[in-house]
């Protein structure tokens, strides 16, 4: 495979880790890059559109804030808040990736209260595992596959 062809197929699993990071890394190990290179430029592209999020949420958040008076007071009553304190954000960023994706995971743990920096931190952490699973996975997969003649 050339190297035009290498770069491209990493930013086409760059850009599908933006879209659908589950399908990313699969994509590139059926593209011929390794597992590794696959995981990678999956995790960077889900990181990417994370931190695009905070960039467009946080001020959006605190305009929302002051102009409708919104209070983001816990309430332990409710099963939402319960859950949200015994997990918080590392349990969203953990299952981000198989449930609601970098997207509505970042706005959300804004919209809650929760600082940026460990928005992006606990989101990018939470992917690894999940990229790891799924590079494993992609290339015992591809062991399977008959051999081209």
């Amino acid at each position: 495979m050339g190297m035009k062809a290498t770069i491209s197929s990493i930013f086409a699993v760059f850009g599908l880790g933006i879209v659908y990071f589950l399908a990313a890394i699969p994509a590139g190990v059926a593209l011929n890059l390794s597992p590794a290179v696959a995981a990678i430029a999956a995790w960077t592209g889900y990181t990417a559109i994370a931190a695009a999020m905070l960039l467009i949420g946080t001020p959006a958040r605190e305009w929302m804030q002051r102009k409708f008076k919104i209070s983001l007071e816990p309430n332990p009553q409710k099963v939402f808040w319960r859950v949200w304190g015994r997990f918080g954000m590392q349990g969203l960023g953990l299952l981000a990736p198989v449930t609601t994706g970098p997207y509505i995971a970042a706005l959300l743990a804004l919209a809650l209260g929760t600082q940026p920096r460990k928005v992006i931190l606990w989101i990018a952490l939470g992917a690894i595992p999940w990229c790891i699973l799924f590079a494993i996975l992609s290339a015992a997969g591809i062991q399977f596959l008959p051999k081209p003649e």
